[in-house]
Formats: C-alpha cells, structure tokens, sequence
C-alpha cells in the first residue's frame, strides 16, 4: 500500500535536506575516485534492488525491499523512482530526474530529488565506479566516500560476487564497515 502524499512530501524534503552537504561541497578525499570506463545508459536502466548501502537521513526508516527504477526521458536525462518498505508495512517512493555530467565515459551522473530544480549546485553527484559485465550490478559512489550505494538486478548478489565488489570499494577508499546490508528476502520484488 502507497503512503500519503504528506509523507513522501516530507521524504523528498528530507532527501533535499541530506543531499544539501552531499552536492553543496562535500570535501573529496585526496585520491581520486575512479568510475567505470563506459557506461551505456540504454543498458543501465530498469529496476536495480539495494543490496547494500551508506545509511541516510532519507532511507533510515526503510526496513527492506529499497528498490531504484531508472527510465530514459527523450531529452535525454533519467527519471529516477526510488522506493522502499516502512516498518508498517507501507511503501515510500521518491521521485527524481538525473542527467549526464560527464558524456565521454557516461559513469558520473547529477541527480536531484527536486525535479523542477534542475541546477547543477543542488544536485549530488552519482559516479558509477563498478559495474558488472552484464550491467547484473553496479556500484555508486561519490568522491567524499560518505555515501555509496551497491545495486544488483536481482534480490540477492551471488556470494562469490560480494568479496569483489568490497575489495573494489576499498580500494577506492571506502571502508565496508560503513554500509548496511538491505533486507531484500522478506519483501515482494517489483518491477
């Protein structure tokens, strides 16, 4: 069952208010992160499930099935619907718009949650620094290592495919023991 609109209102202000230090100048971290060579956005939309993240103020009262849906718009930038289940039972959705920063490699990507708001100093950044073969997972980052986010078009990763994605992330200079694993079992899949 859907929330009222007063929530999702109050979790898009809240996402709004947690991305103001994430896109207004969160400090990198003096190594440069890497992302990916190339991403084809045709290939990376659909729906991705959380299989792991950096806790935020937005997603803290999620309990499971956090799901991230991307859709090509015809301008070219990237409706984003995030969802996720409460402790009620109840589902959440935010909605958002992305666009390309960085056309040669695709990889690094500015998304707000304030749609109409389309500016460049409100939005944070999205850098895909790890991406499966078959775009089966990706992994999201940003240059200050505060938030990061691993996806997977299924439920549940493969167990031999968890150790590398984490010894990737370190290497880019995350530390593992920040992220919480998301609770994908217990809740319906989407699509």
């Amino acid at each position: 069952m859907m929330k009222n609109p007063s929530l999702n209102s109050f979790l898009v202000s809240m996402m709004f208010l947690s991305l103001s230090p994430f896109a207004l100048g969160a400090e990198p971290l003096e190594t440069e992160m890497k992302v990916v060579p190339k991403v084809d956005l045709t290939r990376y939309m659909g729906a991705w499930y959380s299989i792991a993240s950096i806790p935020q103020v937005f997603d803290r009262k999620c309990v499971g099935g956090t799901t991230a849906t991307y859709t090509l718009n015809e301008d070219g930038t990237v409706a984003v619907l995030n969802a996720c289940y409460l402790s009620d039972g109840g589902l959440t959705q935010a909605k958002g718009v992305a666009w390309v920063a960085d056309t040669k490699t695709n990889a690094k990507l500015k998304v707000t949650f304030i749609p109409f708001l389309r500016l460049n100093f409100l939005a944070g950044d999205y850098w895909i620094i790890d991406l499966g073969p078959d775009y089966e997972y990706a992994v999201v980052g940003h240059p200050s290592r505060k938030y990061g986010w691993i996806l997977s078009r299924t439920p549940e990763l493969p167990e031999d495919v968890l150790p590398g994605i984490i010894q990737r992330l370190e290497a880019q200079g995350y530390d593992f023991s920040q992220f919480q694993m998301v609770n994908q079992k217990d809740y319906p899949p989407r699509r």
